[in-house]
């Protein structure tokens, strides 16, 4: 492959951004197109579209080459967010008000569907990068179904979650990379190694999320703290911490989780974990999937210092404070 500069990360982020944006500014001036013009322009951390412009770059691809990729997997996380929000009843997104709020639902439903095919007319340049986003799209419907099926059991266990988050999270990152890869001609065995690196990495930036809303400053996270707990959802830090409570003989955990959400004594539940050294344990498998995702990078079979945008990223994601 020849020898490329690789573009430093603010660099991706500015094309990116100046691609979507045209994008969004030729879209038909019809009220179905409203609502995913709006949902695109509010602040993002385009995580999943920067991975697909690295990953192309990895294998010594030209970045440019991916930009219509890179927002058909941005499409997608979006349209997914459109609906995830309806089927929570989340009146906000990134602060602002989540589209069924601001339009309504049947709205939501209906720009929601037509992003989503937007997002396969963009994926569909290459068979092979086609088949990989169509066989991803469909994991992570497979985890939102896990976790809706999670918040009416009591038994759910660790290995459970991570199969849930895997699909949810962690599958949509793995396929971003992998097709970057797939754009720059990458062999399929490299390309399997990017992909494990971006699913562990995508498991550990789930495990963050949930150490930041039961542990992080609430000033930084910009959210109350112990939100997941005071909901009852079934994150890696609730599920351990019911198990060690468990099989300890103790049952604040139980009793509160048996309360109303209005009701629930979280300061309560908090104490507990920190009793049961879950912040500690929670880091613990955190860096366990980021150990497994830096060394899938560090397998890959192209020249060191292409590889320093991705470790950048990864430490991005994973010391953040929000």
């Amino acid at each position: 492959m020849a020898a490329r500069t690789i573009t430093s990360s603010e660099v991706l982020r500015a094309r990116f951004e100046a691609h979507a944006q045209a994008w969004i500014a030729a879209l038909p001036a019809l009220a179905l197109y409203a609502p995913m013009a709006y949902l695109m322009r509010l602040p993002a951390k385009r995580v999943r579209p920067m991975a697909v412009l690295m990953g192309c770059e990895l294998f010594g691809g030209d970045h440019s080459t991916a930009l219509d990729e890179a927002l058909g997997i941005e499409l997608f996380h979006n349209f997914t967010l459109m609906h995830d929000d309806i089927m929570d009843a989340a009146p906000l997104r990134r602060g602002q008000p989540t589209v069924h709020a601001k339009w309504d639902v049947n709205t939501a439903i209906l720009s929601g569907d037509a992003m989503l095919v937007k997002a396969y007319q963009l994926m569909g340049r290459h068979p092979k990068v086609l088949a990989l986003f169509s066989a991803h799209a469909l994991g992570v419907c497979e985890g939102q179904q896990l976790d809706m099926e999670f918040e009416a059991r009591r038994d759910v266990r660790v290995e459970e979650y991570l199969e849930m988050i895997r699909l949810k999270t962690a599958v949509l990152l793995r396929c971003a990379l992998q097709t970057g890869a797939l754009v720059a001609g990458a062999s399929e065995e490299e390309t399997a190694r990017l992909g494990t690196f971006g699913e562990e990495l995508g498991l550990a930036f789930q495990l963050r999320d949930d150490l930041l809303d039961a542990f992080g400053d609430p000033a930084k996270v910009g959210k109350q703290q112990g939100g997941d707990l005071r909901a009852g959802k079934k994150t890696w830090i609730l599920i351990r911490a019911l198990e060690l409570s468990d099989a300890a003989g103790r049952s604040e955990l139980r009793e509160e989780l048996a309360r109303s959400s209005s009701e629930r004594d979280v300061p309560r539940m908090l104490g507990v974990l920190h009793e049961l050294d879950l912040p500690a344990l929670a880091a613990g498998e955190l860096d366990r999937h980021h150990q497994k995702a830096m060394a899938a990078l560090e397998a890959v079979a192209v020249p060191d210092e292409r590889k320093e945008t991705l470790r950048a990223l990864a430490g991005a994601l994973l010391e953040r404070s929000n």
